[in-house]
Formats: C-alpha cells, sequence, structure tokens
C-alpha cells in the first residue's frame, strides 16, 4: 500500500487489477508452482511485485509482462530496492500480455500469474500457444475460472476454456484462495490452476484451428446435438453427421461430453472427407 500510495496507483476494475497483499499466500503460489532454480519464469500482470520478489527468490531469472504504464515504471525500482543482489535476474516488457510475440533473454520455462480476471483465459491460451519452452504453468484466477479450466467431460462447467487448455497441457485444481488477500479484495474466491504441458504434443493430422473451430461451433449452441451445432461447420447437418460417424462420436451427443481428442478426430474427418 505504501508503494501504491507514493506511486498515486489506485486498483482498476477496467483492468481486473487485485493486488495480492499477503506474504504467504506469494510464498504458497511459488512452492504450489514448483519453481526451480534453474527455471526462468515469466510472470503476466505483476502489479506491484509481491509475487515477482517472492519468484526471484527461487527462480533462476524472472521477465514480468506489465500493460500499466505507471506500475510498469517502478517494477524494475522496487526489485532494485527490495532485491538488489537479484536485480540482474529480472527483466520488465512494457506491453500488453496478448500481443507479446517474444521475451528477453532465455526461454522461459514456467508461467507464473495472478491473471487478472477479465482476460485470464485468453491470456493463458496465448502465452501457451506462443511459448512452447513453458513447461509448468500456475495461474490463480477467479474461482469459477479455475473450476473451468479444471473440468473434465461431462463436468456442466466444462467448455471451451477446458477443452483448449487441455489441447496443451494436463489441468488440475491446486488450491483455493481467500479474498482477504487481495487489495481491495474482490467480491469472488480465486482459485490456482496448474497446467502441465503435454510431454507429446496431441497426436492429430488436424492443425489446432482446425480442431479449435470445431471446439467452438460445438460450445457455441450448447443445448443442441453436435449433429446441429456442427451443421455450419460442416456444411449440413448431413455432412456433420458423416464426419461424426467417421470420427466414431454419435451426432446425438453434446460438446460437453467429448474429449480433446475426439474434438480433433472430428475435425480429421472433416479433412479426409474434404481429400476424397
Amino acid at each position: 500500500r505504501e508503494l501504491a500510495a507514493a506511486l498515486g496507483v489506485r486498483p482498476t476494475k477496467q483492468r481486473g487489477q487485485n493486488f495480492v497483499i499477503d506474504a504467504n499466500t506469494v510464498r504458497r503460489i511459488v512452492r504450489t508452482a514448483e519453481v526451480r532454480p534453474d527455471d526462468v519464469v515469466v510472470e503476466v500482470g505483476p502489479g506491484l511485485g509481491s509475487l515477482t520478489l517472492a519468484l526471484l527468490e527461487a527462480a533462476d531469472r524472472v521477465t514480468a509482462v506489465e500493460i500499466d504504464d505507471v506500475l510498469a515504471a517502478a517494477l524494475p525500482a522496487t526489485v532494485a530496492a527490495r532485491m538488489p543482489e537479484r536485480a540482474d535476474r529480472f527483466a520488465l516488457v512494457h506491453s500488453d500480455a496478448m500481443h507479446v510475440t517474444e521475451l528477453p533473454g532465455p526461454a522461459p520455462t514456467a508461467l507464473v500469474a495472478n491473471l487478472p480476471y477479465n482476460v485470464a483465459v485468453p491470456v493463458l491460451l496465448h502465452m501457451l500457444d506462443t511459448f512452447p519452452s513453458i513447461e509448468r504453468t500456475l495461474v490463480m484466477v477467479q474461482a469459477e475460472v479455475a473450476d473451468r479450466l479444471a473440468a473434465g467431460p461431462g463436468n456442466k462447467v466444462y467448455g471451451v476454456p477446458s477443452v483448449k487448455a487441455n489441447w496443451y497441457a494436463e489441468v488440475k485444481r491446486a488450491g483455493s484462495i481467500g479474498r482477504n488477500v487481495f487489495w481491495p479484495a474482490p467480491n469472488v474466491d480465486s482459485g490456482l490452476v496448474s497446467l502441465v504441458r503435454r510431454s507429446e504434443p496431441l497426436k492429430t493430422t488436424a492443425s489446432k484451428a482446425e480442431v479449435f473451430a470445431v471446439v467452438d461451433a460445438a460450445f457455441a449452441q450448447r443445448r443442441k446435438t453436435l449433429r446441429a451445432a456442427l451443421a455450419g461447420w460442416a456444411g449440413s447437418a448431413a455432412a456433420a453427421e458423416a464426419a461424426l460417424v467417421a470420427a466414431g462420436v454419435s451426432p446425438q451427443a453434446r460438446g460437453e461430453a467429448l474429449t480433446v481428442e475426439e474434438f480433433a478426430r472430428i475435425a480429421e474427418r472433416r479433412n479426409a472427407e474434404h481429400e476424397e
């Protein structure tokens, strides 16, 4: 709060800013993330730097991506003042994480972040996609988003984020975080989500874009059967049914019943038909 007062910073709703003000929480996040001494950690939305300092203690290097002008300008000084012996291990990228395509220094091995609530899922997917060297991720997000990301097929909150996250990684809930560790205290609880990148990419001849197109179409009309929901994507309900049957998926099933592997098979069948 002293830092914020000195900078004239008020957390803004527009950026979904809630700063972690509890030292035990940041230590717990670093512990749960299993940050190792040789890790190159990328942090998105470091804010005033409480998690940044905890990460610097544990990792080899930390690169923070911050969009806010005032916070980005202040963070290097905070690191230099509070952890001078590690200051050369810290880099700041003043940018919108959604548009970051490269980072300074060695390739990141881990992503650890208290993600702004309003952009958590797109930022997470963008970072996993852009930086394949990220093996382990631990993000703090709204509890409801954490549930959605970690849900499996058949769960009522299983949806587009669940499937897309699963394309990249094994995803699981890694704990809950109360409201009182934040300033300002949000009116929702938060959750930790762990994502460990698949050691081998999903085996499919379809591209990621093709698979994600099927996923988006399947969940755009959740109530509908896949035969109906994928009609626009396939060109007709009959074409959708043919692709589903060929992929070994019931045309009467709904999107929330399917694994990412099944979505990939459906995308492959459509490709096969186009080739024929």
